[in-house]
């Protein structure tokens, strides 16, 4: 007999009992899907915390006040000293893989215009924030570093700021009222859209951080010329890690901290983020990967279980068989071909169900989904395999049947 033979007996066999197989695959078909659904959410997910974190600004550090310490009591994050323009400019001589470092002063605010207003935040800046964050500008310019100097008055506002301001109206070189005072607006920034779970990155104004820290921010009396954090961009070929102990060095030498205590700053790696955002949808990758593996063994198990029926149920069939020359090895490619068949239409029926549901939980959900060529195969892959490993022991079984005794089997 050859393969040919062997599949025509499958599908007949199926055909045969086709709500019965239907059933039996039930399980194969809810695994395989399942695999589809939770790959490619798995994937989407996965796919849109990389674009969020690349919004962010990549080889990028933060550098921010720490918690202060009293007493042995700690104050929180954010309690210690000011980071000031001095730090910042230290950081910029000192540290050798730093190619461009920007100030971070925000504080709330409310635009007005007209007889719109809008409430956001407001970002104090200096020239360099366009290059470290890796945002370009949409319209206009941004603002130099004379500008910075002198505490201008102008303003480079997010693309949300300027739709619910102005609509779709002309945005540069009107003036708005910020926090009462009036700016003129001389650019927009490009569309960036949300990053760190639900903030609108472009819900945002950016003006000079000397005029934010005059007009904004308030005056620390420690530290008059304070930046709020401190943004540093890395170069390419540096290593993060090695920039960061730069850092940390530069600055526990100008904050006076004592060799073993606590530093009162914190530096945050972009990197480390998307590392332990991977990290976590690794594990969930893989505990939704154990789940559909149940499934498909649940399916085996009760293929291999209908399996048996059908042999019990074709004796006579098997026992006739031999007596016109099948041999053993026939039979059991027969009961085996079968099995893998069976296993195999479930695992299609199922991703069809997969694709339909990703794109139904897509639009219903407004969940981002990514389905990967790769694990279509290996669900189909996968199901083949369940077919041929529990169809096994029926098909032996069938195998050793003597043909004498399956002829008088009643």
């Amino acid at each position: 007999m050859n393969m040919a033979v062997y599949l025509s007996s499958a599908l007949a066999a199926i055909r045969l009992n086709a709500m019965r197989s239907m059933l039996t695959a039930l399980g194969v078909i809810i695994g395989v899907a399942s695999v589809i659904v939770m790959s490619a959410i798995g994937s989407g997910a996965r796919q849109e915390v990389e674009k969020s974190i690349s919004r962010l600004g990549t080889n990028m550090l933060t550098v921010s006040p720490g918690s202060r310490r009293s007493g042995g009591a700690q104050g929180g994050a954010g309690t210690a000293s000011p980071l000031s323009q001095e730090d910042m400019d230290a950081l910029w001589q000192r540290v050798p893989s730093v190619t461009a470092i920007t100030a971070n002063l925000s504080a709330n605010a409310t635009l007005v215009y007209g007889n719109q207003n809008w409430a956001t935040s407001v970002t104090g800046t200096n020239e360099s924030f366009p290059v470290v964050r890796d945002w370009n500008v949409a319209q206009g310019r941004y603002f130099d570093a004379a500008e910075v100097a002198r505490g201008a008055k102008i303003a480079v506002v997010g693309s949300t700021v300027a739709r619910q301001l102005f609509g779709g109206g002309s945005v540069v070189g009107e003036r708005v009222r910020i926090g009462g005072a009036p700016f003129e607006i001389i650019g927009v920034m490009e569309t960036r859209g949300q990053a760190g779970g639900f903030r609108d990155q472009d819900d945002v104004v950016m003006i000079p951080i000397s005029t934010a820290r005059a007009r904004f921010a308030g005056q620390d009396v420690s530290v008059p010329n304070q930046v709020g954090s401190i943004l540093v961009k890395i170069d390419n070929g540096e290593d993060l890690a090695l920039a960061q102990d730069e850092i940390a060095n530069v600055l526990r030498h100008r904050r006076r901290i004592r060799p073993g205590a606590q530093d009162d700053f914190r530096i945050r790696n972009v990197a480390e983020i998307v590392q332990a955002r991977t990290a976590a949808q690794r594990t969930l990758t893989w505990l939704l990967a154990a789940t559909a593996a149940v499934s498909l063994i649940v399916g085996g198990i009760g293929i291999m279980n209908i399996m048996l029926v059908s042999v019990t149920e074709r004796t006579r069939e098997i026992g006739l068989r031999m007596a016109v020359g099948a041999r053993r090895r026939d039979i059991l490619a027969q009961f085996l071909t079968e099995s893998i068949v069976l296993c195999i239409a479930g695992g299609i029926i199922g991703l069809g169900l997969g694709v339909a549901a990703t794109y139904g939980i897509s639009k219903l959900a407004g969940w981002p989904v990514l389905i990967d060529t790769t694990i279509i195969l290996i669900g189909i892959g996968a199901s083949a395999l369940v077919g041929m490993v529990f169809g096994y022991i029926p098909a032996r079984q069938a195998a050793l049947l003597n043909p004498i005794d399956a002829l008088r089997f009643e």
